[in-house]
């Protein structure tokens, strides 16, 4: 089931749309308090990934549901980003840690934010210093029935993590909201559109 299509733009109010949505799903479904509560959350994760996105171009977000399979999901329409927001997304501490790139969710949105700018490709980011994540959860082939240019996998991630035994890395899964719920967050690039699906069985 395809819930109502909510559309996205750079007025954040829009963003409101989302969570109203996640209750509706929840409550059309019968979800259980804690799996409403838990769609909540991971719609409010979503939420916390699309401002900087909304600047720079308009979307539609949507949840769908076969049984107890859920999937939320964003897809935004990108314009060339300016070169200043390109900056500021792609800046390098003196440390050669990006300084924004601390916590699961901070990742994910500099991931998609890369996808969208035109003219730097998001394979490319392990190439620069502080953006190793990137190859630990890079995902190639087909994903979501779709061809996918660029795409990255929260669960590819958290396996590689766990397959490196790298304790930094698990400690900042252990401590994510979304890694903690979500079975996984794909970030992928279609045409002119980055995709966003968070993905939740609930048993």
């Amino acid at each position: 089931m395809k819930s109502d299509v909510c559309k996205l733009t750079n007025d954040k109010s829009t963003l409101n749309n989302i969570l109203a949505e996640a209750e509706k799903s929840a409550s059309y479904n019968k979800l259980s308090a804690k799996q409403s509560l838990q769609l909540r959350l991971l719609a409010e994760e979503m939420v916390g990934m699309l401002p900087e996105l909304l600047e720079i171009g308009n979307g539609e977000f949507w949840i769908e549901n076969d049984g107890p399979e859920y999937e939320l999901h964003a897809a935004i329409k990108t314009k060339r980003m300016t070169l200043d927001k390109k900056e500021e997304i792609m800046s390098v501490s003196k440390s050669g840690v990006n300084a924004s790139s601390k916590g699961i969710i901070n990742k994910i949105k500099l991931i998609a934010e890369s996808m969208a700018d035109g003219y730097v490709e998001a394979s490319k980011m392990s190439n620069t210093a502080g953006y190793e994540f990137y190859d630990m959860g890079s995902a190639t082939g087909q994903l979501q029935n779709e061809i996918w240019s660029e795409a990255w996998s929260l669960k590819n991630y958290r396996d590689n993590a766990q397959d490196n035994k790298d304790k930094e890395t698990w400690d900042e899964l252990e401590k994510s909201v979304i890694a903690n719920i979500a079975d996984d967050v794909i970030v992928g690039y279609i045409g002119k559109k980055v995709n966003i699906i968070i993905k939740k069985v609930f048993k």
